[in-house]
């Protein structure tokens, strides 16, 4: 999945969960959609209720949620419905979780819109809970449930339980929805070579909740028992991690481990139950990686870190690609950045071939790339080594640096094709009235004013590294002069490529301030770029 693309978690629980056809329909309509990516079918039988989980963009899980409560429209009639969960409805409740480049504000008009559109296409009544409620004393979904689905008639008779969208009257097939927004829930478990009462112990301690008003727990966001998980012959503490932003996954660790050592208790490893999202886990690698003073720049070594230090395959191997949400969505990445993902030759056969983009402007964030990662790899091959470990240091300041420009720059390449599919497209629109020829010159200019953005950022991106790039040609292995030398040339014509994109972009724009400053802004980058390749090139030909 591209790093920089929005994805939002979806987790509707429908009140069935007996009924493989109703259950596999409901699922089909959500697998149907183009987009959405189901990762998680829980069904009960018990509870007669399936949880399905997936993922996608924003305005795609809306959609995604839609088709299954279409299917569920017409295959569950809640007068039928028994089961141990409380619910309320066919859809009973249908949360949107931030996972990645999304904020709590983006999946409460995922919720809104999602209410209003399915209050008005079913004729069903929608309440909003958690982040999205429309009042205080219906943040709690328990709240807004009270009386289950039996009592549900008369509570919308009450003018205080007026649903948010749709109509007072009650749809006796269907219930009432709840939709809303919340932080994602990491299940997190603690195992203890211990019994449940000490385990349950710890988790009174830890949880927010403690053991009362009068002794507050010390993890914030935190539900915590304690439990015996006889297959595995040892004690959990159970843990319910409502915002790991708030108390992240290394820190509840740490606390369970610290109580254990005051009851002499041995922890033997941790359990994530179901999905986790990425910057959990990255979360928990930044503190080790600074708590331990390890130089760790690769995401999958820090993966590798957080498994290891938390001992999340104490139980059953922890497998990242089925674990980690963005990870279970990867092959996103082929679609949304198509040239960074080819082969070498494939992307040079590309910008060959008898179309216009790939062209230039991609060409220069590549080339810009490779000069950003021949420097790094000039700085690995200083750091570690025996000859110049009294630069460890510099090398572990540096590298990052480098590093942080590639990754930068690569995205780019397939931003630039896109900014120029953009302005065709914009180009080919109508113009025989008045109202389509203003609507055609806007878009127009929109998309000029991105075509110039694009290789701005990678003039800028670029901007950046020539401080750090002089040092390193200060302190860095000589055996590597030849490399740095063609990784400042490679990004000074980065810059230069940036320039001519953004030059011959610059007579179409209409807004005379925009062009000033983007012609003043690209001429400054390619000036650093200029001087900066220059020195570069001087310290090294003066320690060679």
């Amino acid at each position: 999945m591209n790093k920089f693309a929005k994805v939002v978690e979806c987790v509707p629980n429908f009140s069935e969960g007996r009924s493989k056809e109703v259950i596999d329909a409901i699922a089909h309509a959500l697998i149907h959609t183009e987009g959405c990516h189901l990762l998680d079918v829980d069904p009960s039988p018990s509870t007669n209720r399936t949880v399905y989980t997936f993922v996608g963009s924003p305005d795609v899980v809306i959609e995604g949620a839609l088709n299954m409560a279409r299917v569920a429209a017409r295959l569950i009639d809640m007068r039928h419905h028994h089961g141990e969960h409380p619910r309320m409805g066919a859809l009973d409740v249908c949360p949107f979780i931030p996972v990645n480049n999304t904020t709590i504000e983006e999946c409460v008009k995922c919720a809104k819109e999602f209410g209003q559109r399915l209050a008005q296409e079913l004729s069903v009544p929608v309440y909003l809970y958690g982040a999205a409620a429309s009042e205080e004393k219906r943040k709690l979904l328990s709240d807004i449930r009270e009386g289950e689905y039996e009592k549900l008639d008369t509570k919308l008779a009450n003018p205080d339980w007026l649903p948010d969208f749709g109509s007072a009257e009650f749809v006796p097939s269907w219930g009432a929805t709840a939709t809303g927004a919340r932080k994602f829930l990491i299940a997190y478990n603690v195992n203890l070579l211990g019994t449940k009462e000490q385990a349950h112990r710890i988790g009174l301690n830890v949880r927010e909740q403690g053991r009362g008003p009068d002794k507050p727990g010390r993890l914030k966001s935190v539900q915590g028992i304690g439990w015996w998980l006889a297959e595995a012959n040892l004690a959990q503490v159970s843990l319910n991690l409502l915002d790991f932003e708030v108390t992240p996954l290394h820190q509840a660790f740490e606390e369970c481990v610290k109580d254990a050592e005051e009851l002499n208790l041995a922890v033997c490893g941790s359990q994530i139950v179901g999905l986790v999202p990425l910057q959990a886990m990255l979360d928990a690698a930044e503190y080790y990686i600074k708590k331990d003073n390890l130089f760790i720049l690769e995401e999958d070594q820090k993966i590798r870190l957080v498994i290891n230090k938390l001992g999340l395959s104490s139980l059953s191997l922890f497998k990242p690609n089925e674990r980690i949400i963005e990870y279970m969505i990867r092959e996103d990445e082929a679609i949304d950045a198509p040239l960074a993902n080819m082969s070498l030759k494939s992307f040079i056969k590309s910008v060959g071939s008898r179309t216009p983009a790939p062209g230039g402007g991609s060409v220069s964030a590549a080339i810009g790339a490779l000069g950003a990662a021949l420097a790094s790899m000039v700085g690995w091959m200083t750091y570690g080594n025996r000859k110049f470990e009294q630069l460890d240091a510099t090398m572990r300041r540096l590298i990052p640096q480098m590093n942080d420009v590639m990754q930068s720059l690569i995205p780019l390449v397939d931003a630039d094709a896109a900014a120029f599919n953009g302005f065709m497209m914009a180009n080919k629109l109508p113009k025989n009235t008045e109202e389509e020829k203003k609507i055609h010159d806007d878009c127009t200019q929109a998309a000029i004013r991105t075509a110039i953005s694009v290789p701005m950022q990678v003039a800028k991106c670029i901007t950046g590294v020539w401080e750090p790039l002089k040092e390193m040609a200060k302190h860095g292995n000589t055996q590597c002069v030849s490399d740095l030398q063609v990784g400042a040339k490679a990004l000074e014509v980065g810059v230069l490529g940036a320039y001519y994109n953004i030059m011959i972009n610059i007579p179409n724009v209409e807004d005379a301030g925009f062009k000033a400053k983007a012609k003043e802004d690209v001429e400054g980058f390619l000036k650093l770029a200029r001087e900066g390749a220059a020195e570069v090139l001087k310290i090294v030909d003066e320690r060679a």
